[in-house]
């Protein structure tokens, strides 16, 4: 990537953060001033994503654009979440280099230029690492088997998945597509892209004002997501891989288990009555209709490589 002329893009989904948004910004610019400081980005903006906060984070953020004319918002409806969130975000960044951090101050902005010095590595996103997290043991037991079996499934060696500070390229934005809960895997799907990516260690600090948005349920969602994300990394561009290979298998046990009894009901043995036969034949029709359903998501998947972009739940973009 050419660092001449190269600007960043700061990506900022907030959900009733309103005592940390002018706090924030102003770490930001810091950050900012630093990696200008080192000729690391020569220009930048600043995105807010408000999702739906019923508190005053949307005034707090129209209180910043009134000074700094780099500083965008989009609001939404209602609460979505953060994955609706980090997608509007995506769908409208403009800067060669783009941040994700969270709005609660716990991210510090500080960390910028460590970051950009991994992108100018070679990789195309860095995945901060909450490496002395600082949150109650409640939460950092489920992240830790979370992060773990994220590994194991996916192949992609991060201790830290769900770490919602980030660095990556314009390209990586782009080509991922986020819904449900998926903002967990942002690094599972790049990876899926065929983009390079690594880790570093940040601080993570206390939240200093509000508290978590997360409860337990978000540990059930990240489960459901989990198996989702597994089946989209391996079979999402040719789900007949998955299916057919199903469907074979069970069609091939089911033909020979009646081969098994035609061959005893020549010997004249009766097979009538036998649940073997039964079995049999629904194995078969079971794998017909496995390799039918293949097909059908084949078709599916060729005529729509990516899903469409719905920006009916966003109710102003400044």
């Amino acid at each position: 990537m050419n660092k001449e002329g190269r600007t960043v893009s700061i990506l900022i989904p907030a959900y009733n953060e309103q005592d940390s948004i002018q706090e924030l910004y102003e770490q930001v610019i810091n950050g900012i001033n630093e990696l200008k400081k080192r000729n690391q980005v020569s220009d930048y903006e600043i995105w807010f994503i408000n999702d739906g906060s019923t508190d005053n984070t949307e005034a707090s953020v129209m209180n910043v654009i009134k000074n700094d004319d780099r500083v965008h918002l989009i609001s939404f409806r209602k609460n979505f979440g953060k994955s609706p969130a980090l997608q509007a975000g995506f769908r409208h960044v403009n800067g060669d280099l783009i941040f994700t951090l969270d709005a609660d101050l716990q991210d510090d902005p500080a960390e910028f230029p460590r970051f950009v010095e991994k992108i100018d590595e070679g990789f195309d996103m860095v995945v901060g690492w909450k490496f002395n997290r600082l949150d109650p043991l409640e939460k950092k037991l489920p992240s830790k088997l979370f992060n773990f079996v994220t590994s194991v499934n996916s192949g992609v060696k991060l201790h830290d998945f769900d770490c919602g500070f980030k660095c990556f390229t314009n390209e990586v934005a782009k080509a991922i597509d986020l819904y449900g809960e998926l903002h967990r895997y942002v690094p599972v799907l790049a990876h899926r892209k065929g983009f390079k990516i690594t880790e570093i260690t940040v601080n993570h600090r206390s939240r200093e004002h509000g508290h978590s948005k997360y409860g337990i349920e978000r540990y059930m969602r990240g489960l459901l997501d989990s198996l989702t994300t597994t089946f989209l990394l391996k079979y999402s561009d040719r789900p007949m891989y998955f299916f057919g290979r199903l469907g074979l298998f069970t069609t091939v046990l089911g033909i020979i288990i009646c081969a098994y009894l035609t061959v005893i009901w020549f010997m004249g043995q009766s097979i009538g009555g036998r649940p073997l036969l039964v079995l049999g034949v629904l194995l078969i029709l079971v794998g017909i209709q496995f390799i039918s359903t293949g097909f059908v998501c084949n078709i599916l998947v060729d005529r729509s490589f990516k899903m469409s972009y719905d920006e009916s739940h966003i109710k102003r973009i400044v």
